[in-house]
């Protein structure tokens, strides 16, 4: 899987490095947005002077073998002891095809190869999470719940994902497709909890470029190449299309128009944070709000605190269509009885929409 590398650097190779760098950065001294600050008020600049590589706050790189987060280790591995980390790596085994177990242990001894330290091996029954809808959905799940159990057990405090543009353009059109509205059209953020994603802004052939570049031969996931997934054909069949018919940047456009939504999203969020505790009251076994603060905010924010009180209450993630619903109570009341959603009931109470348990 690794041959003798090349040791010149070239712009591939230099793009990824300055991705990776920027994640690792100090915010407001040169670093991108979702730039990591070490915590006890002491900027990266300050700790990478005092602390020694060798035992400084740890990272790992979540690695698959494939181009992305091959790319991603390599430079990961070049950068951070430069800001004062540590880096590792994490290889999930989903099991989910014949020697799936030896590619992870190949992929694992790559990391090595490039002086990454720990690197982890976790093994899953990828088919026997429930995370999600169908194989996909249940593989997801499962290497998330790998890649924590594996932060936790090393002390990670931030863990790398290789995503790519062409990956986020993928999930807009996917989220496109199902009609799954602005949380889901604005795709994966760059910074999440201990996850980062420093390739949002890269192009997948960069990454490729950069293996070969480096010297080192990516894996190819024959699951990469099934058009029974959607991912799959959105990649090597819509996007291809959407390219030749409206002419090239179309899978840049999409990414630019999930930071858009998602800069929407945080302001409408930090919005709703600012207020949501002045317009709620507790209700018997559950929560109320005014109609009267519903009704006089644009449909866009009521439709969104009906939303988050629910879930934040209840940990339920209502589908448009029960919001719209719920909603109605305040825009289009005559009368109508309770509404029943999953896990807990909406009802429209004098003044009040009170949530409550089922």
């Amino acid at each position: 899987m690794a041959s003798e590398r090349r040791p010149r650097l070239t712009p591939p190779i230099a793009d990824v490095r300055r991705a990776v760098r920027g994640v690792l950065a100090p915010a407001g001294r040169g670093g991108a947005p979702g730039a990591v600050s070490r915590p006890g008020g002491e900027d990266l600049e300050t700790r990478s002077a005092l602390l020694d590589p060798q035992t400084g706050p740890l990272l790992l790189v979540a690695l698959s073998g494939g181009p992305d987060s091959l790319a991603l280790a390599a430079a990961a591995a070049f950068e951070a002891p430069r800001a004062g980390w540590r880096a590792g790596a994490v290889v999930v085994d989903h099991g989910l095809q014949a020697g799936s177990a030896e590619q992870a242990d190949a992929a694992a001894s790559v990391a090595r190869s490039l002086g990454l330290d720990p690197v982890l091996v976790r093994r899953v029954d990828a088919l026997a999470s429930p995370g999600g809808p169908g194989p996909e959905g249940a593989a997801r799940a499962a290497r998330y719940a790998a890649l924590d159990e594996a932060a936790d057990d090393t002390g990670a405090e931030l863990v790398l994902l290789g995503h790519t543009l062409d990956d986020q353009a993928e999930t807009v059109l996917l989220g496109l497709a199902r009609g799954s509205g602005a949380a889901s059209l604005a795709g994966m953020a760059p910074r999440s909890g201990r996850y980062a994603r420093p390739l949002l802004a890269i192009r997948r052939a960069t990454t490729r470029q950069a293996c070969a570049d480096a010297g080192l031969v990516a894996w190819s996931d024959p699951h990469n190449a099934d058009h029974g997934y959607a991912r799959v054909r959105v990649r090597e069949r819509v996007l291809p299309v959407l390219e030749a018919e409206l002419g090239p940047g179309v899978a840049e456009a999409l990414a630019r128009t999930a930071e858009q939504l998602r800069e929407d999203e945080q302001a409408f969020a930090e919005q709703i944070d600012e207020f949501i505790e002045e317009i709620c009251e507790p209700a018997e076994a559950g929560i109320a709000v005014s109609v009267g603060v519903l009704a006089a905010n644009p449909a866009a924010l009521r439709q969104r605190i009906v939303r988050h009180v629910v879930a934040s209450e209840f940990g339920v993630a209502l589908t448009r269509r029960q919001t719209l619903e719920v909603a109605r109570l305040v825009t289009d009341w005559h009368g109508q009885g309770p509404i029943d959603l999953p896990g807990c009931r909406a009802t429209r109470v004098g003044g009040r929409i009170e949530f409550t348990s089922r």
